[in-house]
């Protein structure tokens, strides 16, 4: 098969024609499955420039290695939990089949973060800069936008893996059993991967780093918290301008002694 029909094989995943779908899964051939990684990488890799070009071109790099690093770590990870989650669940699939699935939906992935490449460099470039006071601000907004972006992306690939189960001859209710137990596997897996593969960006005021030193210590959940939180706090705080009764009370405060946080 020639490339120019791997190409048009990708506007038919993008549009679910299940059909076609259903006989790629059941095709031995691996080299299908090796052009969705090929589409992957390179999707993810010029994503994960974007992640990190607001630290600098350094980060550019580190960040377009280890997105598609995460990715394809995520999917060999998972594969293997999904296709015993399946057979428990009462699914007949093999597991080079669980493979191919998982890939062509973040082929899918991979090419909606080609589309928003744009979009979020648009939005990271008119964003205070590094070097500006608002750097931090900057910092959680691009962590929030890149989150909501790669679990959007993530979302959509992981629903249309639905299209691909019921294509293998699955009941719907199955297929949704299926479903679900495969979207908590990739978002838990992939969610803590993605801790410990970071910096894809980069804190302000930290080095830059292919992978830090404390990579292993923490977890996910607790950073994203961290920075909902601080956009929050910091939009709140510039909204507030004290009255000039308060900055008063609080001078007299000060000179009293009795200045309290």
């Amino acid at each position: 098969m020639s490339s120019s029909d791997f190409f048009g094989r990708l506007g038919v995943l993008c549009r679910g024609r299940s059909g076609d779908i259903g006989q790629w899964l059941r095709d031995d051939r691996w080299t299908w499955l090796g052009f969705c990684f090929l589409v992957v990488t390179i999707g993810c890799a010029f994503y994960g420039a974007t992640i990190g070009v607001w630290r600098g071109a350094l980060q550019a790099l580190y960040a377009g290695i280890k997105l598609p690093l995460l990715i394809c770590l995520t999917t060999i990870l998972t594969a293997l939990l999904n296709w015993m989650l399946a057979l428990v669940l009462g699914a007949r699939f093999t597991f080079r089949q669980v493979l191919l699935a998982l890939f062509m939906g973040y082929t899918i992935a991979a090419l909606i973060f080609a589309a928003l490449v744009p979009v979020a460099l648009f939005v990271t470039w008119h964003l205070p800069a590094l070097s500006a006071a608002g750097r931090r601000f900057s910092h959680s907004v691009i962590v929030v936008m890149h989150v909501a972006i790669i679990a959007w992306a993530g979302s959509i690939s992981t629903f249309r893996l639905h299209s691909f189960i019921r294509t293998h001859g699955s009941r719907r209710s199955l297929a949704g059993k299926v479903l679900f137990a495969w979207l908590l596997g990739s978002m838990f897996v992939g969610c803590q991967l993605s801790w410990n593969l970071r910096p894809f960006m980069g804190s302000p005021g930290l080095e830059i780093q292919f992978l830090r030193p404390d990579a292993f210590a923490g977890n996910f959940y607790v950073a994203l918290y961290g920075s909902l939180k601080r956009i929050v706090t910091e939009t709140r705080d510039a909204g507030e301008q004290p009255s000039d009764a308060d900055a008063t009370r609080t001078r007299s405060q000060r000179q009293a002694g009795g200045f309290h946080k």
